[in-house]
C-alpha cells in the first residue's frame, strides 16, 4: 500500500519538475519502487531484478543523452519541491499505516505473537515453486513480450553501433 501511494506521489511530482536530471532521478526512484512492488506481488525477485536492470540501462542512455544536451544548466532543488516531497512521503506513510491491519503492532497477546512469527516465516520461506511463476500460464504473455522486446532492442543496438560505420558521434 505504501509503495502504491509513493508511486502515485512521484508521478504527481513529475508535473512540477522542469530540469531533466531531476526528472531522471524521480524515474529512478519510481523504477526502484516498481521493482520492489512487483517483487512483493510475484514473491520472487528475479523478475524485479531483470526489470530493474532493463530500466537502469535505459536510464543510463537517457542520462548520457540529457547531460550532453543540458550540460550548462545548473541543477538546483527548490525549497518548494523539497517540502512537497516530504509532505507526499509523510502523507503516503500515514495513510498506509492507517490502512494497514493494526494487529501486527499489538504484540502483547500470544495469538498476535504467533501471527507475527508467521509473518517472519512467510518472508523467510524458501518456496521452490516461486521461480516457476515466471513461466506460468498467467505470466506467459508478459514473459514472451519481455523476451521479444529485449531481442528487438539487442538487434537495434547491434545495427546502430556497427563498427564499419565508425563512431556514433563525429569529432569536430
Amino acid at each position: 500500500m505504501f509503495f502504491s501511494f509513493m508511486l502515485m506521489s512521484i508521478s504527481l511530482m513529475m508535473i512540477f519538475l522542469n530540469h531533466p536530471l531531476s526528472m531522471g532521478l524521480l524515474i529512478l526512484f519510481q523504477t526502484i519502487l516498481t521493482c520492489i512492488l512487483s517483487g512483493m506481488l510475484i514473491k520472487t525477485y528475479w523478475f524485479s531484478y531483470i526489470l530493474f536492470l532493463t530500466f537502469l540501462g535505459g536510464l543510463l542512455v537517457l542520462f548520457i543523452y540529457i547531460s550532453s544536451i543540458a550540460s550548462n544548466e545548473l541543477f538546483v532543488l527548490s525549497l518548494k519541491m523539497i517540502y512537497l516531497f516530504i509532505f507526499l512521503m509523510f502523507f503516503s506513510l500515514t495513510f498506509s499505516i492507517f490502512s494497514f491491519n493494526l494487529k501486527w503492532f499489538n504484540l502483547n497477546s500470544n495469538s498476535d505473537m504467533s501471527n507475527f512469527n508467521d509473518l517472519f516465516l512467510f518472508f523467510n520461506n524458501e518456496n521452490k515453486f516461486n521461480l516457476s511463476k515466471l513461466y506460468d500460464n498467467q505470466t506467459f504473455l508478459m514473459m514472451m513480450m519481455l523476451i521479444i522486446y529485449l531481442f528487438i532492442t539487442l538487434v537495434a543496438v547491434v545495427k546502430i553501433t556497427n563498427i564499419s560505420f565508425g563512431p556514433l558521434r563525429t569529432s569536430i
